[in-house]
């Protein structure tokens, strides 16, 4: 289950601090709030994946689904390389040229861009106006999330407080604002341009 369908929020519920981060976020921090919520859901997968289930052994010590742990392995496999692709995004939308992005992937210039070149136009054709069109299935539903949550960064921040405060080990101060209170408000009197 994503963030975006565990809780509804009410304008009622806006606090003041709310209604202050209701001015346009930059597209890095639209980037970096899809970067994570891929944490997120990365970290529910592997969380759900720790535990052994009563029934998920034999005695004999084999399991009783074969599959079923490769599956959950694929999973989180698939999560990992969206939250890789969406650290990509964020670190271009906020200046990163390729040489930097394929010296921290051990990879070329030309097969990081060749590579990551598509996320990084998809998440910016994310950030146009909204036509109404989107494609259907799965794909289409985490295509039509992701565009939600840039369009609604506040949102989705509000939603990441939550998880990372019922998540908390209690080892850092986090505030009660750990993701949203970091949000940066675009400033109308600039505009940012592509990164080369």
């Amino acid at each position: 289950m994503t963030i975006a369908h565990r809780r509804e929020r009410r304008p009622t519920d806006m606090t003041e601090r709310d209604a202050e981060a209701t001015a346009p976020c930059t597209d890095a921090a639209r980037a970096r709030l899809v970067t994570a919520y891929e944490a997120c859901e990365l970290a529910d997968l592997a969380r759900t994946a720790v535990p052994i289930g009563e029934h998920e052994l034999n005695p004999d010590g084999t399991p009783r689904a074969p599959g079923a742990v490769l599956a959950d392995a694929a999973r989180v496999l698939a999560a990992a390389q969206r939250f890789l692709e969406a650290a990509v995004v964020f670190e271009r939308v906020g200046g990163a040229d390729w040489q930097l992005v394929g010296d921290v992937l051990d990879v070329s210039p030309r097969t990081a861009r060749v590579r990551f070149a598509m996320s990084e136009a998809a998440f910016r054709e994310e950030l146009l106006p909204s036509e109404g069109t989107g494609s259907g299935g799965a794909a289409g539903e985490a295509s039509s999330l992701r565009a939600h949550m840039v369009r609604e960064p506040l949102e989705t921040a509000l939603d990441l407080d939550d998880w990372v405060l019922r998540h908390e080990d209690g080892d850092s101060d986090l505030g009660t604002a750990p993701v949203s209170g970091g949000l940066v408000q675009r400033d109308p009197r600039r505009r940012t341009g592509k990164p080369s």
